[in-house]
């Protein structure tokens, strides 16, 4: 079984012992391929180097890009670093990029201007990109998803088409994304039992536009609640999906890894 990780943070600070282990443990669960995230332009590094050096069992890929988070850092223009990470062949993606209006780290008008500005560059480089949404504790004043797809709208942004990565919307989020033509990414939470409307939408999202993601290392599965997520575990989120799609485990796995293969080009180039 071929078992892909599509968002994880491999970054030095969140495992200070080195990743020997967590590989070891990610082939231990048929984890043969990992997408390292980026949210800025020191963690955009360290993802080219890492997809650099490991290039097999389990071979990494990375994503570049500034978070909304970290908005603020690029205020005044995208650095032309990031773009020239952006071009390297291990890197498929534009990510993690978008608008998180529940933490507030950077004013929403300095997120949307980012978000515009990275899906500008990822159409000039003919990448997808990979987008992080949160909304805000009131949604109801401040809905992050429903802008998010304005946004995607007037940028042309189905151009390039690309993931919504730990979905955590609703069904007509999950619609509007899909019309796009864009993929939904599920993550550790899917799991919880008291995510049942998640799972809910999880049921209803077309096999052929799934993918499964750890976001380690946060977001643990239910069972690894509390510890440090590793990509490992994604295992625990294609178990739940494959039965709440009533498909085998390894049937799932193959669509997901298809998936993956279409929206990032990875399967198209050397490894």
């Amino acid at each position: 079984m071929f078992l892909v990780d599509t968002h994880c943070h491999l970054n030095n600070e969140y495992y200070p012992e080195g990743l020997a282990q967590v590989l070891r443990n990610a082939l231990e669960s048929d984890v043969k391929r990992l997408l390292f995230a980026s949210a800025d332009l020191q963690s955009s590094r360290e993802a080219v180097d890492l997809a650099a050096w490991q290039t097999k069992d389990p071979e990494v890929w990375a994503i570049v890009g500034i978070h909304p988070h970290e908005a603020l850092s690029a205020g005044a223009g995208i650095p032309d670093e990031l773009e020239e990470l952006a071009l390297n062949r291990r890197v498929v993606a534009v990510g993690e990029i978008g608008l998180d209006y529940f933490y507030d780290h950077s004013p929403h008008e300095v997120q949307r201007k980012v978000f515009c500005d990275q899906i500008e560059l990822a159409k000039k480089i003919k990448k997808p990109i990979v987008i992080h949404v949160r909304d805000s504790k009131g949604s109801a004043d401040e809905d992050a998803n429903g802008e998010t797809i304005k946004i995607l709208r007037e940028t042309g942004a189905d151009e390039i088409g690309g993931v919504i990565h730990c979905f955590s919307g609703n069904l007509q989020n999950a619609e509007d994304a899909l019309k796009l033509g864009f993929y939904i990414s599920f993550a550790g939470p899917v799991t919880y039992p008291k995510n049942t409307a998640l799972r809910e939408t999880a049921m209803q999202i077309p096999l052929d536009r799934i993918l499964c993601e750890t976001d380690s290392p946060y977001l643990a599965p239910q069972g690894f609640r509390g510890k440090t997520n590793e990509p490992c575990h994604v295992r625990q989120v294609y178990e739940l999906i494959a039965m709440l799609k009533a498909i085998s485990v390894e049937e799932f796995a193959e669509v997901v890894r298809k998936n993956g293969d279409r929206i990032f080009g990875w399967g198209n180039a050397d490894v």
